[in-house]
């Protein structure tokens, strides 16, 4: 773990974090309008240019006519409507390039200035780790609707959105320590009460975005339009006769995704109550009235995308409410392990 603060490097994190945040949110919108299927190719340097002039274009859109999405879904589509959902992945793959690079130039001139010392640099060899480990995952992901079924495969996609969570994760946690102090990583310090508590709730939130990763995979929003209601009962028949329904049923899935949160919205008053006995700061104290808030209004749109029948506008804002609680818990994590040491 890092030892050095800097203010600079501190702030670069901090705006990095944001660029990985827009990413998978863009991500978001490439899937609702079902443009990630439409670049059949996965050309990091020559890819950076979109077709040139009508003969290139012809020749991409033949490559996306022999997919099974063209065939099954979008037979007949024009090459003007081609154009439209190619762009939309073309920019998501061009914000994925402009991160990479915001990541790595800054890196290296804070290693080469000494900024940051070498050292000190594994977490930020990790986060690299991270940044290319999600992008080759994106392409497997998009590899596997290319095939024979016109989608991806929701359990790569949702590995795909973990991998980028986890780098949204290591980046915030480090600005944390540049802003906050690192701890020193000889000495084992219990966890609190509170700070276990919200190491669980934060496990909680992880759980039910993978739900959403899957549900968004296998697009299990349109199963029901209803709420609170599924087909007319609270738990509909044959949820689970099997393991394998957790990660493959759709109606399980969708069931879980729609469920799972509100212990959550259970969990976090429970913490608030015990984190205000104990007198903690006025920013914990804050910064859990803000987590009741987004969980509660997470929950509502959670409604309102079931009820638009998934609706883009707000099951982009659904998303990213979510990307602002997990940033939220962590930091209330570390606040709480910081004075754990104290």
């Amino acid at each position: 773990m890092p030892k050095t603060k800097n203010n600079a490097v501190m702030k670069w994190l901090f705006i990095f974090s944001f660029v990985v945040a827009l990413l998978v949110i863009f991500g978001g919108f490439v899937r609702l309008t079902r443009s990630g299927l439409s670049i059949v190719e996965w050309n990091p340097i020559s890819g950076v240019m979109p077709p040139i002039g009508a003969q290139a274009w012809q020749e991409e859109f033949a490559k996306y006519q022999l997919t099974p999405e063209y065939i099954k879904i979008n037979t007949g589509m024009t090459l003007p409507e081609y154009q439209f959902i190619f762009y939309m992945e073309w920019v998501h793959r061009l914000i994925a390039r402009l991160a990479g690079l915001f990541y790595a130039i800054p890196v290296f001139y804070f290693l080469f200035k000494k900024t940051i010392p070498f050292k000190e640099f594994g977490i930020y060899i990790v986060m690299g780790l991270l940044f290319v480990g999600q992008a080759f995952m994106g392409w497997y992901m998009v590899a596997s609707g290319l095939v024979d079924r016109p989608a991806v495969s929701h359990i790569r996609l949702t590995i795909h959105l973990l991998l980028a969570l986890s780098l949204f994760g290591i980046v915030l946690w480090t600005a944390f320590g540049h802003k906050y102090g690192f701890p020193d990583a000889s000495k084992k310090v219990k966890w609190s009460l509170p700070s276990r508590l919200s190491f669980w709730l934060t496990l909680v939130l992880l759980i039910q975005i993978a739900y959403g990763g899957m549900t968004a995979g296998l697009k299990a929003g349109h199963v029901s339009d209803t709420w609170p209601l599924m087909f007319g009962k609270i738990i509909p028949p044959n949820l689970f006769n099997a393991w394998s329904d957790l990660f493959e049923s759709p109606q399980t899935i969708v069931f879980i995704h729609r469920w799972f949160g509100w212990l959550g919205m259970i969990l976090v008053p429970v913490v608030y109550y015990i984190v205000k006995k104990q007198n903690y700061p006025a920013d914990i104290l804050n910064g859990f009235k803000w987590l009741t808030g987004l969980v509660a209004l997470q929950i509502i749109l959670g409604i309102l995308t079931i009820l638009s029948y998934v609706n883009i506008v707000i099951a982009l804002i659904h998303q990213a409410n979510a990307l602002a609680l997990f940033g939220l818990a962590l930091y209330l994590i570390h606040r709480f392990r910081a004075l754990d040491r104290k």
